[in-house]
């Protein structure tokens, strides 16, 4: 097994940047309209796409495409609100729900609507109204499970937010930092989806209406382990991952994807016939993820044609296996493979975007102070 295909395939993307790169977006290789015959793609580190996709996109749209990656998904935002009246490249990929409102508040994008949007599914489409951003992939992040440390132990594994505080599951979680990254704080806003801000509405189940304050103090007491990032949890920290045979973990339980399992399977050397991890498909929350032309972007035009290009059938087909996340147009079919050992969460946690931009920061540092202090 590669492990650094591992460790970004089972995040839900991948870590293998466009082969097919031009010179920079500045100098261009030629002209298109007047242009630059570069369009740029800036990312997080995780961005994966087949060669011959990218050089499908180049023939038909007559640019050549360069990948700048820029650290995880949130370093990836700030650092385009840092560079946005001299951007680095034309269009951002990777801002999800839970940032999308740092980004749409600071002006990061150009309003444009893709062509084909019509077959992306509306209930995706969180900007609606003004088209600054483009769905293009989503997945769940989720409470992963090593099967063969609960056979071992006869112990069921857990399947809800509920069952994590319970005295069995005492010391066997580990999670990442709400603060500084995007996993630790998609599980932070799918535990206040389930159980409300402070007693508010929606507060149920385990923290008897305390909301989600008091479920993480029991959780911080049932013995959680907060490490900073996904990579160290999922691959140094859990018990099950294949991609962490060198510093193999003793815990069983690990907030990764629904989508990590089949990379355990597709990844495996060699292969196992089914996947060593299961999902408490009760602990989920929603992810989507976005691109946008930025709003300074050197070659629009280019960028454009990019992001019509990503909602396209044929790059939407050529996601599951390469980025590990689900297609968001109707007509993208997935593989057999993915969907038999990834199935999305039927029933995840969502909330809405205004609600997450009103509350994400303070959250983070509630959470901070009660969990890591």
């Amino acid at each position: 097994m590669h492990t650094k295909t591992f460790v970004a395939a089972a995040v839900g993307l991948g870590l293998v940047t466009l082969s097919a790169c031009g010179s920079s977006s500045s100098g261009g290789s030629g002209t298109a309209s007047g242009g630059s015959r570069t369009v740029t793609l800036v990312s997080h580190d995780s961005w994966a796409a087949s060669k011959s996709v990218i050089a499908a996109f180049e023939r038909q749209s007559g640019y050549k495409a360069k990948v700048l990656s820029s650290g995880d998904a949130g370093q990836a935002v700030n650092k385009a609100i840092l560079t946005k009246d001299n951007p680095q490249g034309d269009v951002l990929f990777g801002v999800d729900n839970t940032l999308l409102s740092r980004a749409l508040d600071n002006g990061l994008f150009q309003s444009y609507q893709a062509k084909g949007l019509d077959r992306v599914d509306a209930a995706y489409q969180l900007d609606a109204d003004r088209h600054r951003v483009t769905p293009i992939d989503h997945g769940d992040i989720c409470v992963n499970y090593d099967k063969k440390y609960f056979a071992d132990h006869k112990l069921t594994p857990p399947a809800s937010f509920d069952d994590l505080i319970k005295p069995e599951y005492k010391d066997l979680l580990v999670t990442e930092n709400a603060s500084t990254s995007s996993p630790g704080l998609g599980f932070l806003l799918g535990t206040a989806a389930k159980y409300g801000d402070g007693g508010a509405s929606g507060s149920s189940g385990a923290d008897g209406g305390g909301g989600w304050q008091d479920y993480w103090k029991k959780l911080k007491a049932n013995g959680v382990k907060v490490v900073n990032g996904w990579e160290q949890a999922y691959n140094e920290e859990f018990s099950g991952s294949a991609g962490g045979k060198k510093a193999k973990g003793d815990r069983p339980l690990v907030v990764s994807y629904a989508s990590s399992p089949p990379a355990e399977v597709i990844y495996g050397d060699p292969k196992p016939t089914t996947a060593p991890t299961g999902v408490a498909m009760g602990t989920c929350f929603r992810q989507i993820e976005f691109a946008g032309l930025l709003s300074n972007a050197h070659n629009s035009a280019g960028g454009k044609a990019l992001i019509d290009f990503l909602i396209s059938r044929q790059f939407q087909e050529d996601m599951p296996l390469n980025m590990f996340v689900y297609p968001v147009v109707g007509d993208a079919k997935v593989p057999a493979e993915f969907t038999r050992y990834g199935p999305p969460a039927k029933n995840p946690e969502t909330m809405a975007p205004g609600r997450i931009a009103d509350h994400r920061d303070q959250w983070v540092k509630s959470w901070t102070s009660l969990v890591l202090q």
